[in-house]
C-alpha cells in the first residue's frame, strides 16, 4: 500500500477506535440504566452488589479510553489490553453472579449474560484489523472455559455436580459438558468467520483507499466534469466516444520560448513556465473555462465543450480580457525582479467542436477536436503581426455581444486578415490590452 493510503488507512482506524469507545460508553449508561429501575432478583439484604460497581470501574476505563483514542496514542498494546479488560470485566461480572445469589457456582453457566462476548467480538470488527477479532474471540472463549473448569471444581469430583440430561441440566445446578463446549466453539466459529470476513474487507478497504488518491490525483488531470464522468462511468471508456457541440476555443503561448529553453538552465525555465501557468490558469477557470492540454508553453482551453454554456462565447472574450490584464502585470512583476519575462499571445474563436476520447486503448486522452481548435492556434500565433493584440473572430465576437459581453477595453475590427496557415482570409476583432487593477 502506498504510504499516503497507509496513513489515511491508519486514520480511518483511529476513528474507529473513537467510535468503539463511544458505543461502549452508550452501553454502560443504558444498563446502569436498565439496572437502576429494574426489580432485583437477589434475596433481600443482599451485601454484594457486583454490577453497580462493575459499571462505574468499567465507565471510569472507557472514559479513559475515549481520552486516548481522540488524543491518537491508543497504540497496538494499549488496544490489546483494552480488549483484554473488556472481556475479563464482563467475566468477572458474571463469575459474581453466584456470590450475588448465594448460589452454587454451576449457576452462572446458564447467565444469558454470555451472549455479550459476542457484541465485543463485533465491535472489534470496527478497526478493519482481524488481529483484535481474533484476541476478543479467544479472551472469550479462554475466559469462559475459566468459568466452566471453576464451576466444575467448585461442583466437586465425580458424577455429583455433572449430568447428560438436558431437562436436569436446565431444572438444576448440574453442569453439562457438551453444553459449555458448544458455547466455546460458537464463540471460536463465530470469531473465525468475523476474521476472515474481516481480512477480505480489510483488503478491499485498503484497495478503495488507495484508488481513492489515486482517483483524487487523477482529477487533477481533467476538469472536474470528465473526473466525475471518469468515476461513474458505467461502461468501459474507449476511443471514439465523443460529443459535437458549438464551444469556444482559447489558445495561450509564451513568446520566444524556444530560444528561452536552450539560454535558461533547466530550473530558470521550470520556474518559469510555473508561475506562467500559475497566474493564468486560475483566470480561464474563474471564467468557466477547462484547461484541455498543456502544450509546452501552450494552454489550450475550452468554453462550453466539457459542458454545455449558454456563454460559452461571452466568456472566453471577458477571459481573454481577464488574461490580457493578468499578463501585463505578471511581466511587470517579473521586470521588477530583473527576470525574464516573455510575452503572451493570447486568441480565441467559437465553432462546432467535438469532445471526445482519442488515442490507444493504452492511453487515453479526453480533449477538444475540430477545425475551430486549429484557428484558434493559428491565430494566437497571428498576434504577433498585431503587435501582441490579443484576436479573435468576428462571428466570436457577435455572438459573445449576443450573450451579454461588453468589452471593457478598446477594440479594433480586422477585416479580411490572412492568417497563416488558413486558406481563406478572415475578418478579426483585436481586443486592446487593459488593467483595472484587478483580474477578477
Amino acid at each position: 500500500m502506498p504510504e499516503r493510503a497507509r496513513l489515511r488507512f491508519l486514520r480511518e482506524q483511529a476513528t474507529s477506535e473513537i467510535i468503539v469507545g463511544w458505543i461502549q460508553a452508550a452501553a454502560i449508561v443504558f444498563f446502569a440504566f436498565v439496572y437502576a429501575i429494574s426489580p432485583k432478583a437477589f434475596p433481600p439484604g443482599t451485601r454484594f452488589e457486583p454490577v453497580p460497581w462493575t459499571l462505574a470501574v468499567y465507565g471510569v476505563f472507557t472514559a479513559g479510553r475515549i481520552v486516548l483514542a481522540y488524543r491518537r496514542r491508543l497504540c497496538d498494546g494499549l488496544v490489546t489490553l483494552s480488549i483484554v479488560i473488556d472481556v475479563a470485566v464482563l467475566m468477572i461480572t458474571i463469575w459474581s453472579f453466584h456470590l450475588q445469589y448465594r448460589a452454587p457456582a454451576a449457576l452462572y453457566l446458564k447467565a444469558p449474560t454470555l451472549m455479550y462476548v459476542f457484541i465485543l467480538i463485533a465491535l472489534r470488527t470496527l478497526r478493519f484489523d482481524p488481529r483484535y477479532v481474533v484476541i476478543a474471540g479467544g479472551c472469550s472463549a479462554a475466559g469462559w472455559l475459566a468459568l466452566f473448569l471453576y464451576a466444575a471444581v467448585q461442583s466437586g469430583e465425580g458424577a455429583l455436580g455433572f449430568t447428560h440430561n438436558y431437562v436436569e441440566y436446565a431444572t438444576s445446578y448440574k453442569i453439562l459438558r457438551g453444553a459449555e463446549v458448544d458455547k466455546i466453539l460458537s464463540i471460536l466459529i463465530v470469531t473465525a468467520i468475523l476474521a476472515l470476513s474481516l481480512r477480505r474487507a480489510r483488503n478491499l478497504l485498503a484497495n478503495s483507499v488507495a484508488e481513492e488518491i489515486a482517483a483524487a490525483d487523477f482529477a487533477r488531470f481533467f476538469p472536474p466534469e470528465v473526473a466525475e464522468q471518469l468515476r461513474s462511468s458505467d461502461v468501459e471508456l474507449a476511443s471514439g466516444q465523443g460529443l459535437r457541440r458549438t464551444a469556444a476555443v482559447l489558445s495561450i503561448d509564451l513568446r520566444g520560448f524556444t530560444r528561452l529553453s536552450q539560454d535558461m538552465s533547466a530550473a530558470d525555465l521550470i520556474e518559469l513556465l510555473g508561475e506562467y501557468q500559475s497566474a493564468l490558469v486560475p483566470v480561464v477557470q474563474r471564467r468557466g473555462g477547462r484547461i484541455d492540454k498543456y502544450l509546452g508553453d501552450g494552454i489550450l482551453a475550452s468554453f462550453g465543450a466539457v459542458a454545455p454554456s449558454t456563454t460559452y462565447a461571452a466568456d472566453l472574450l471577458r477571459a481573454i480580457e481577464d488574461l490580457t490584464a493578468t499578463a501585463n502585470r505578471w511581466r511587470s512583476e517579473r521586470t521588477k525582479r530583473h527576470l525574464v519575462a516573455p510575452a503572451i499571445g493570447v486568441a480565441g474563436c467559437v465553432g462546432e467542436v467535438v469532445f471526445g476520447i482519442i488515442g490507444h486503448d493504452s492511453r487515453l486522452e479526453y480533449t477538444v477536436i475540430g477545425e475551430v481548435v486549429n484557428i484558434a492556434v493559428k491565430l494566437e500565433k497571428h498576434t504577433k503581426r498585431e503587435y501582441g493584440l490579443a484576436l479573435t473572430t468576428r462571428q466570436a465576437f457577435d455572438v459573445a455581444l449576443a450573450q451579454g459581453y461588453r468589452p471593457r477595453g478598446l477594440v479594433s475590427r480586422r477585416p479580411g486578415q490572412r492568417v497563416q496557415g488558413l486558406a481563406k482570409p478572415m475578418d478579426l476583432v483585436a481586443l486592446a490590452p487593459w488593467d483595472d487593477g484587478d483580474d477578477a
